[in-house]
Order: C-alpha cells, then sequence, then structure tokens
C-alpha cells in the first residue's frame, strides 16, 4: 500500500457508545490496507487533517476508524457529512509522537529507557499520549517523570496503566 487508500465516507456514530463518531472500513478496503485489523495507520480527513490510529472491528468483517470531537471541530464536519479519507501504513515504530519531555527524560536515564523499551508498543502508547495530552511542558515534564519513576518500582511484568500513572 505505497501511495494510500482514499475513499469517500460518511461519519457515523456507535449505537452502544454516546457521541462516539467513526468512519467505516469495508473489508474490502481492509483487503486492501493488508488485509488485517492490527495495522497502525496515518488517518487524513478531507486532506486537512492527519492523525496516527488504528482499525476497531465494527462487525461483519467491517472496521472503524474513530473520529473525535475535537477533530471533527477542526474539520469543521458533522454526524453524517460525507468526508474523503485517506489511509496510509503508519512506519513510525510505535504510531506515535514521542513528546519532547520524555525523550529527554528517557536519555537522561539509562535504566527507565531499558523498562520503557520492554513494554508492549500499545502500552507505550498511551503512556506517550498521555505524557503529551497536557498544553503545559512542565505537566508533560510532572507527567513523564512520574511514569518513568513508578516504571522502575514496578517488577517486570507487573507495569499496567493504573500503576505507572498511580501518584
Amino acid at each position: 500500500m505505497p501511495a494510500g487508500l482514499t475513499y469517500t465516507a460518511s461519519i457515523q456514530r456507535l449505537p452502544h457508545l454516546i457521541n462516539t463518531h467513526y468512519l467505516e472500513v469495508t473489508p474490502e478496503q481492509i483487503q486492501q490496507l493488508g488485509g488485517k485489523m492490527k495495522v497502525r495507520l496515518l488517518c487524513t480527513i478531507n486532506g486537512k487533517l492527519t492523525f496516527q490510529g488504528g482499525l476497531v472491528a465494527l462487525g461483519n468483517g467491517s472496521a472503524y476508524i474513530t473520529l473525535n470531537k475535537q477533530r471533527m471541530q477542526q474539520l469543521g464536519v458533522n454526524y453524517l457529512d460525507q468526508v474523503e479519507v485517506t489511509l496510509q501504513k503508519d512506519t513510525s515504530p510505535i504510531g506515535t509522537p514521542m513528546p519532547e519531555e520524555l525523550a529527554e527524560a528517557l536519555h537522561q536515564d539509562p535504566e527507565a529507557a531499558s523498562r520503557f523499551r520492554a513494554l508492549p508498543d500499545s502500552l507505550k502508547r498511551y503512556l506517550l499520549q498521555h505524557v503529551a495530552g497536557v498544553k503545559s511542558s512542565q505537566l508533560r515534564i510532572d507527567r513523564a517523570l512520574l511514569l518513568l519513576s513508578n516504571l522502575k518500582q514496578l517488577a517486570p511484568g507487573k507495569e499496567t496503566f493504573k500503576n505507572l500513572l498511580a501518584k
């Protein structure tokens, strides 16, 4: 899938999750993406907004990509609007950008860096998003230092979201 896959989709809502909007990916489109649900993607909507994501099973061989409220506002789109979707394989190592503050903390603490590298990619992605999820650089530093301190104190294999983010 070197050039990516581009198609038009209507913004839908998940009936079991109130206010959760999504873009459907059909079984045929999944085949064009390599035939597997476990794939990290770069999703571009209307040629304006690109974000990293993955496929979630929808049923009947289909999948979806979540379109959160913030992204919908950035795009100026609503439920049932038609949008142009471009999907490309995300070749970044973890599938989400590394916050500068966390990268520096890992650089300064080889033990924490070694433990962080050993975590599953899904947990790394969650932690990267947690650190990056605040605007203040000082808060990102505080979050990075807390999770690395907790990581070093936990026994290998006992790294859970709850334990890593505990204060």
